[in-house]
C-alpha cells in the first residue's frame, strides 16, 4: 500500500473545513447542532481528507479501511451507550434518582449549599453518566434554590457544573469517559483508575473553595422550594433507603472488573425489578391498562423511548424525564462520522503529516502531555465539539505516547483532563450553548466558577512535571 505523504497545507485543510463548518453550524442553529448539522459536517470533512488521499494514490478501499477500523474500536462505547440510555430510564421509574434528589437535598443549607449542590451534582453525574442530563434536571432545580438564598446565579452554575463534570468524567456510564480510552488504546477500568490522580485533587481544591465562599455568603433566603420537591417526591414515589442497593450493585460490579457492558445491563434489570417492588402505584399510573401486556409495554417503552412523569412542580417536572435509549441516538451518530473522520484522516496520512509537525515541537514527556492538553483545548476553541477534541487529538498522538514508552492511560486522561471539562467553558461550544441555554445562565457569567474545569487542565501539567505515577509501557 503507498503511504501518503501530503504536505502541511494540505493536511491541515480538512481540519481547516470542519472548524470553520462547525463554528458557523454553532451560529446558525445553536446547542441543536448536536442533532445533524454537526455528523454532516464530519463527513464532509472526511471527504475532504478523502480526497486529499487520492491525491497521495491512496484507493478508496484503503480509506474506508480507516473508517472501519476506527469504527469498530467505538463499538463498545456505542453498545455503552445505548445501555446508559435504558438505565437511566429504568432507575427514574424505580425511584433511585428521586431518592439520590430527595436524601441530597436534605443536606442543603446556606452555609453548605455551594458544597451540597457541587457533590449532589457529581452524585447523580456519577450515577447517571451525564453531565448534560444532570444539569438540566438537578441542576435547574439547585439553580432555583440557590437564587432564593441569595447566591448569585453564575456562582451556583459553577458549582453544578463543577460537580456534574466530575461525574461525568468518573462514571463508567460516561460517552467521554468510554470514548477517550477506545480512541487511546486502553481499557475503561485503567482510564477510570489513572484519572483519579488529578481528578480527585482537582475535585478537592474546587470543593474547599465553595466551602470558603460558602460560609462568607452573607444571604439567607427560604428553603420553600426545597421541601416543595420533597414532598412532591414523596407524593409520586415510595422513597426507601433500600433503592441505594441498586447504584450500589453495580459500582461493586464494577470494582470487580466485571466489564461495564453486562455491568450496566444488570443494573437496568435490577432498576426494573425495584421498580415493582417498591414503585408499584406509580406504575400502576403510567400503563395505559394495568395487564400484562399494559405493563410489557410500559417497559419497553421506558427502556427505549425514555419516560416522562408530570408533576404540578415546575422544578420537579423538568428532573423526572429520561429519554432512554432514543436520546442516546444522536450521540452515536456524532461518534460513528467523528470516527469515519479520523479513519480517513489517518488513511490519506493528513494526521501523520500534522503529527510530525507538532512532535517537532516536543522535547519530553511533558512537553508531549502539554502539546495534548492544548490541542484538546484548541479543539474544543475552534471545532466546538467536545468529542472532537478527544477523537483528534487521541488518533494523532497515539504513535507518540508509544515512542516515548508510555503507556495509553496517559494519553486518555489528558484528553478527558483537558477536552471533557474545558468544552463547558467556551461560548459557542455545543456544551457551553447547551449549558448556557438550560440553565439560562450566559457562559460569560458562569465560566469564572466552574472551579474544576479550570483546575483540571493545569492538574495534569502539575502531576506529569513531578514525574508521579507516570505509567509506561514497560
Amino acid at each position: 500500500m503507498n503511504v501518503a505523504k501530503p504536505n502541511l497545507f494540505f493536511s491541515l485543510l480538512p481540519l481547516g473545513v470542519l472548524i470553520a463548518l462547525l463554528a458557523f453550524n454553532v451560529t446558525v442553529f445553536g446547542d441543536n447542532s448536536l442533532s445533524f448539522s454537526n455528523q454532516v459536517v464530519l463527513l464532509i470533512a472526511a471527504g475532504v481528507s478523502g480526497l486529499i488521499g487520492k491525491m497521495q494514490k491512496v484507493t478508496f478501499a484503503d480509506l474506508m479501511d480507516g473508517a472501519n477500523e476506527n469504527i469498530k474500536q467505538a463499538v463498545p462505547a456505542l453498545l455503552i451507550l445505548l445501555l446508559i440510555g435504558s438505565l437511566a430510564a429504568s432507575w427514574l421509574l424505580s425511584g433511585i434518582v428521586p431518592a439520590m434528589i430527595y436524601y441530597g437535598l436534605k443536606l442543603l443549607s446556606p452555609d453548605w449549599f455551594l458544597v451540597s449542590a457541587c457533590i449532589i451534582c457529581a452524585l447523580v453525574s456519577i450515577a447517571t453518566g451525564s453531565s448534560w442530563g444532570t444539569i438540566a434536571t438537578v441542576g435547574i432545580a439547585l439553580l432555583g434554590i440557590g437564587k432564593t438564598m441569595d447566591f448569585s446565579e453564575g456562582l451556583v452554575a459553577g458549582a453544578i457544573i463543577s460537580g456534574a463534570y466530575f461525574g461525568d468524567k468518573m462514571s463508567p456510564l460516561s460517552d467521554t469517559t468510554n470514548l477517550a480510552p477506545a480512541v487511546s488504546g486502553t481499557d475503561l477500568i485503567s482510564h477510570i483508575k489513572y484519572m483519579t490522580i488529578t481528578t480527585v485533587p482537582s475535585i478537592v481544591i474546587t470543593l474547599i473553595i465553595f466551602t470558603f465562599i460558602g460560609f462568607f455568603h452573607n444571604g439567607s433566603g427560604s428553603l420553600i422550594e426545597i421541601e416543595a420537591v420533597n414532598n412532591e417526591i414523596l407524593n409520586l414515589f415510595s422513597i426507601n433507603p433500600a433503592l441505594f442497593l441498586v447504584p450500589i450493585a453495580v459500582i461493586v460490579l464494577i470494582v470487580k472488573r466485571i466489564p461495564a457492558a453486562p455491568a450496566l445491563g444488570i443494573g437496568t434489570l435490577l432498576g426494573l425489578v425495584f421498580a415493582f417492588l417498591f414503585q408499584m402505584p406509580l406504575i400502576e399510573s403510567l400503563a395505559e391498562e394495568f395487564t400484562l401486556r399494559g405493563i410489557y409495554s410500559l417497559v419497553l417503552t421506558t427502556l427505549g423511548e425514555g419516560l416522562v412523569i408530570h408533576s404540578d412542580n415546575a422544578f420537579l417536572s423538568d428532573l423526572l424525564s429520561s429519554s432512554g435509549m432514543k436520546g442516546m441516538l444522536d450521540t452515536i451518530w456524532l461518534i460513528i462520522c467523528a470516527m469515519i473522520f479520523g479513519g480517513v484522516m489517518d488513511k490519506s496520512g493528513c494526521l501523520a503529516t500534522i503529527s510530525r509537525s507538532l512532535l517537532k515541537l516536543t522535547v519530553g514527556k511533558t512537553s508531549l502531555v502539554g502539546t495534548t492538553a492544548l490541542s484538546s483545548i484548541f479543539m474544543n476553541l475552534t471545532a466546538s465539539d467536545q468529542y472532537l477534541a478527544i477523537v483528534v487529538p487521541g488518533k494523532m498522538y497515539q504513535e507518540a505516547y508509544i515512542d516515548y514508552n508510555l503507556h495509553p492511560v496517559n494519553l486518555s486522561r489528558t484528553l478527558e483532563d483537558a477536552g471533557t471539562v474545558t468544552s463547558v467553558l467556551i461560548p459557542w461550544n455545543t456544551c457551553g450553548a447547551a449549558q448556557a441555554s438550560v440553565l439560562g445562565v450566559a457562559t460569560g457569567m458562569y465560566w469564572p466558577y466552574c472551579f474544576f474545569c479550570i483546575i483540571s487542565p493545569f492538574m495534569t501539567m502539575l502531576i506529569v512535571s513531578l514525574n508521579y505515577k507516570i505509567r509506561t509501557l514497560n
